[in-house]
């Protein structure tokens, strides 16, 4: 028994299980519409979870793991770096070890003391070690929007080669029954591939506006940053200006 009857026989009884457990009529007609789709179905289930796996990791990455309120942030460091706790701010970064922000603006604040150039150095090379991490894997959804429309109309292709082969082997009144269970194949493998490739572009679209906007928000900060130590080393601020501003 080849590999790939093995899988699609284990996942027929997979969804015939989930069938019984579940509503009869929606799971019966979900099992249906894999089945008569043919063993293309399965392989676009992979590529659809493939993405489903991306989306996840990247939601739980951007919006938890990275995540940082920024506003409040920036202010506590601003407040701390014109009182002079330079020290104090670099381990309020440290409070947030994973955010991109809090560590290119550690990197700048360790080199606050030598110099414009030194800052300007440390925080470049920081934001192009830490900002691509922003929008890892994202572009692999629209990657997988591509393969899962592929794999749905080669599954619609070999549908209807296969229907029509098998239509001169048959009688007369089978005909229009071989004919309308392969019509169906086929477009039950477009419809599941556009349906994935839908999803995925939705799911780049948000994902990449979102890391998009956490990039601007780190090299925004990261460049009043920058003007605030160039102005402390100048000795254009002091901790009054903060008073002043609050």
């Amino acid at each position: 028994m080849s590999a790939s009857l093995m899988v699609q026989q284990l996942v027929d009884v997979v969804l015939t299980q989930a069938a019984k457990a579940g509503e009869h009529s929606g799971m019966d007609s979900l099992v249906e519409f894999f089945k008569e789709g043919g063993p293309f179905m399965f392989v676009n289930i992979f590529w659809m979870a493939c993405a489903i796996a991306v989306v996840i990791e990247r939601i739980l990455t951007l919006m938890f793991r990275y995540n940082l309120n920024a506003p409040p942030f920036m202010e506590q460091v601003t407040k701390l770096v014109l009182t002079g706790n330079v020290d104090r701010a670099v381990k309020l970064c440290g409070a947030a070890p994973n955010a991109p922000l809090a560590k290119v603006i550690r990197a700048g604040l360790t080199r606050a003391n030598r110099g414009e150039i030194e800052v300007a150095k440390a925080i470049e090379e920081s934001i192009l070690e830490n900002t691509p991490h922003i929008a890892a894997r994202i572009p692999w959804l629209w990657s997988l929007a591509n393969v899962a429309t592929l794999f749905g109309l080669v599954g619609t292709i070999f549908g209807l080669i296969n229907t029509f082969k098998s239509l001169g082997n048959v009688p007369a009144d089978q005909k229009q029954a071989m004919l309308s269970k392969g019509i169906s194949e086929a477009m039950n493998n477009t419809a599941f591939g556009l349906l994935i490739a839908v999803s995925c572009i939705v799911g780049h679209l948000f994902l990449m506006s979102y890391a998009k906007r956490m990039i601007e928000v780190v090299e925004l900060n990261a460049m009043k940053l920058e003007n605030l130590l160039g102005r402390r080393n100048a000795g254009e601020t002091s901790s009054m200006d903060y008073e002043k501003a609050s």
